[in-house]
């Protein structure tokens, strides 16, 4: 994700937002996950210990009816990046995001994009860059109004989202 961009530009979202997600690893050096590799885990009741602002941002966007959808095109067997994020993905569930998962060997046919984004609102695209290590890149990220590009990463969504398993009956390989 591209931080504060993304939380921003859904802080004043009106109607829809999706995100696809194509790598099998982002931020390693994330205290979160990597206290995930040394053992801690998510206490699902404990709401203060969740991912903040962004839980706090999806909750506000929902209220005003905005509708949430994350899409994650992952390697299998998963990493072990995937895997926390599996883990940690029912805060993102919980607080309004609908997300499914899809197997890489299932999206060989679809045309998609060279990296991560975000369609706000069908008029907007957020761009995400990483390095190849999946750290944010130097430049982070990049906005488009582009009718063509807003359609491309739309439609290349919605392709994705056809075939991918909701979360809840996703189970990583």
């Amino acid at each position: 994700m591209a931080g504060n961009e993304a939380n921003q530009l859904l802080s004043s979202c009106e109607r829809s937002a999706v995100h696809l997600e194509m790598r099998d690893g982002y931020s390693r050096t994330d205290p979160m996950f990597t206290g995930w590799r040394q053992g801690r885990r998510f206490d699902p009741a404990d709401w203060d210990a969740w991912w903040r602002p962004w839980l706090d941002i999806v909750v506000a966007a929902r209220s005003r009816g905005v509708t949430i959808r994350r899409a994650r095109i992952v390697s299998e067997p998963v990493s072990d990046y995937i895997r926390w994020e599996y883990d940690i993905t029912l805060t993102n569930v919980e607080a309004g995001e609908d997300i499914r998962w899809l197997p890489r060997r299932r999206a060989s046919d679809l045309l998609l994009p060279g990296n991560d984004f975000w369609v706000f609102d069908d008029r907007l695209v957020l761009w995400n860059h990483f390095t190849g290590e999946g750290e944010v890149s130097p430049e982070g990220w990049e906005i488009t109004e582009d009718p063509a590009q807003v359609k491309a990463c739309a439609s290349a969504f919605e392709s994705v989202w056809d075939r991918a398993v909701p979360h809840r009956d996703y189970r990583p390989a």
